[in-house]
């Protein structure tokens, strides 16, 4: 895959502005037209959008609306986010069943091609895989009514933060829409290594997120994550190993960027939609230079 026929997909809290998960609001102050215009402007081909973002759009715009403004700005690849205690029982899991409706119900209608889930929170109990297994199968199906496939991402601090543990979902469930969400930050901080990733089954990697950070955590994992996330190229990772990895592994598909910091969210919004799109395809660049790393 050549840079220049790299498309990149901007993660809900890249272009969100001053927000950041769990968080007061989850609700950007800049309109969905506004970030779709400038994502447009910058080169981006998609876009993400979380549950109360969307929410709250859809209480101004109808979902017709909501998707026009996507097609008008170029946006080919819609991700939604964020599905969690879909394994649960009780309170927990009535209100995730209630999100799951929402949020591929909108999808469907606007043309998302992913649905972000994640297992076990700030959880340290071991999980129980078989359940998950199942119960991610069951949201597959469900998804797949609506043409979305749903992603799971390998995270340090949930009680999914292995690559084995993810495929052992993900391969279990066995479903043509379901697979794995691997970002550049959880990877490194959770040491999973890029041989790791290069040796998996591309079949199972259905998303992939670009980002940077410094060598040594800055506070807690949670911290660090939304608070002190770096633009690509301008921390310690290696993101052009890490596209070499994921592109030996088979995955070809759109590639997103999440950008979680204090200091780049307080950017005007089209300074942040361009220095993260140029700051990502300078990483390609870099990755073409190459050759593509062996298994």
């Amino acid at each position: 895959m050549k840079a220049s026929n790299v498309e990149l997909l901007a993660a809900y809290f890249t272009l969100s502005g001053d927000v950041y998960p769990f968080g007061p609001t989850e609700i950007s102050p800049f309109s969905l037209r506004e970030r779709a215009e400038a994502a447009s402007a910058a080169g981006w081909k998609g876009m993400g959008l979380i549950h109360a973002d969307l929410m709250a759009t859809a209480q101004k715009l109808q979902m017709s609306e909501i998707g026009q403004i996507f097609a008008d700005n170029g946006m080919k690849h819609l991700e939604l986010e964020f599905l969690v205690d879909w394994y649960l029982d009780g309170d927990r899991r009535v209100a995730s069943d209630k999100v799951r409706r929402e949020i591929l119900e909108a999808a469907g209608e606007i043309g998302a091609r992913s649905l972000k889930v994640a297992a076990g929170l700030f959880d340290d109990a071991p999980p129980d895989l078989p359940r998950m297994r199942d119960e991610f199968a069951g949201v597959c199906r469900d998804a797949a009514q609506y043409g979305v496939q749903v992603v799971l991402e390998v995270q340090p601090f949930s009680n999914i933060k292995t690559l084995e543990h993810g495929l052992a979902i993900v391969e279990g469930a066995n479903q043509p829409n379901g697979g794995l969400l691997l970002d550049q930050w959880h990877m490194v901080r959770g040491g999973i290594t890029n041989p790791q990733i290069a040796a998996m089954p591309g079949r199972f990697i259905k998303s992939i997120e670009l980002d940077d950070a410094d060598r040594e955590l800055n506070g807690s994992l949670w911290e660090d994550t939304i608070y002190h996330r770096k633009l690509c190229g301008e921390g310690s990772f290696d993101t052009p190993a890490f596209i070499r990895a994921v592109r030996t592994a088979g995955y070809d598909g759109p590639f997103g960027v999440e950008i979680l910091s204090e200091t780049f969210r307080r950017l005007p919004l089209q300074v942040m939609a361009q220095r993260a799109f140029d700051t990502t395809m300078r990483q390609f660049e870099l990755a073409a230079e190459h050759p593509v790393a062996a298994g």
